[in-house]
């Protein structure tokens, strides 16, 4: 029984849904379609759930945490290296949703203000980072709702490259970046339906570069 209590003690509620966050990075998964591959309600594991509306702490099911780990490929031994911290190929970045983001950034294009939660992920070079996590099918087939997007504003940016845009107006974008020059970026829709757009680089407040999606 003390052995146990000790255990008990060890063990917390923010580092179990952590390693799921991890055990769902590692996989090329958001929490959410880590759940859906899983065969469970795609919100088993998202944030929402995990704590009760009277602020209680919830804790995934024994079940639930099979059921990610045959998903996802992974033993058990695994998961409990992650419980450690123990990957050693993620680490936490801010979170936000896309519709959300418009004003959650400084001039930089870096976060900030409120609204922002965290999550587990690959690890990226800029320690500013964020993740986007994409609502509804705008960006579908590239991105579908509940997919979660790594944003760098330090990475370096290439045509051909996914980007985030932001707007002097607040406007918010993903597209590929098709041509940059002193004047004018070309950006192509994700939806390959519709036109190509031209932004000014007058208009332009920051760019950052897609290093990471899950699938």
């Amino acid at each position: 029984m003390v052995r146990q209590a000790k255990a008990q003690r060890m063990l917390t509620h923010d580092q179990i849904w952590a390693a799921l966050d991890l055990l769902a990075a590692r996989a090329g998964l958001s929490p959410s379609g880590l759940a859906k591959r899983a065969g469970l309600d795609p919100t088993t594991f998202n944030k929402s759930k995990r704590v009760t509306p009277d602020g209680r702490e919830r804790w995934p099911s024994t079940e639930s945490i099979a059921k990610a780990l045959a998903a996802a490929d992974a033993s058990i031994e695994t998961f409990a290296k992650l419980i450690d911290g123990g990957s050693g190929n993620g680490r936490w970045v801010p979170l936000i949703g896309l519709a959300e983001a418009g004003a959650a950034f400084d001039e930089s294009g870096c976060p900030s203000g409120k609204g922002w939660s965290e999550i587990a992920l690959p690890a990226a070079d800029d320690r500013h980072a964020f993740a986007l996590e994409i609502s509804g099918d705008a960006l579908a087939p590239a991105y579908r709702d509940g997919d979660v997007i790594l944003v760098s504003p330090g990475a370096p940016i290439r045509k051909g490259d996914r980007v985030v845009v932001k707007t002097r107006a607040g406007e918010l974008t993903v597209a590929t970046l098709k041509r940059r020059s002193a004047k004018a970026l070309e950006l192509q829709p994700l939806d390959a339906t519709q036109v190509e757009r031209t932004m000014a680089v007058s208009d332009l407040a920051w760019i950052a570069r897609i290093v990471w999606a899950s699938q």
